[in-house]
């Protein structure tokens, strides 16, 4: 049979990029969209106070991420994991300040 894949495009590199090149470009989103959220964790923490966060947005955004980490686990993708993972517990203590903070 013959293979579908170009030969320009093998194991180990896509479109002449290495394969570890997109790793650290995975990585690098991944800390990026991950290290975003320290902020606003950070701020409700101080001021105890989560009023203005919207508990259905973050109850399914939460839900979405963790749905994000058992993908990336299912995939051994390191990337997904540690975003997904850090995240998670970012947007986990945001519900939990949300829940426990009532001001």
């Amino acid at each position: 049979m013959r293979s579908v894949v170009p030969a320009a495009v093998t194991e180990y590199t896509v479109l002449n990029i290495n394969m570890d090149y997109i790793k650290i470009i995975g990585l690098a989103a991944a800390v990026c969209t991950t290290v975003a959220f320290l902020p606003q964790v950070l701020k409700t923490w101080k001021s105890k106070s989560a009023k203005d966060l919207s508990l259905g947005m973050f109850s399914l955004f939460f839900s979405g991420v963790a749905l994000w980490l058992v993908y990336g686990i299912l995939q051994a993708d390191l990337p997904i994991i540690l975003a997904n993972g850090v995240t998670l517990l970012l947007a986990g203590s945001l519900l939990f300040f949300k829940l426990t903070y009532k001001n």
